[in-house]
């Protein structure tokens, strides 16, 4: 009897794609993404967070 094969994480074919905060919103606190034809709300809090809503 011979032990099962331990599960293998998922890798991406491809890197993931890797963008920071700063270059998504520039001097803004705020950046609206459309998805779906919804729009989201990206923002930047006063303690350095980043919240996502609806």
């Amino acid at each position: 009897m011979s032990p099962a094969n331990p599960p293998q994480p998922n890798t991406p074919a491809t890197p993931q794609l890797r963008v920071s905060s700063e270059t998504l919103l520039g001097p803004r606190k705020e950046l609206v993404i459309v998805h779906n034809g919804r729009e989201y709300r990206l923002r930047l809090t006063q303690n350095g967070k980043l919240i996502l809503t609806a």
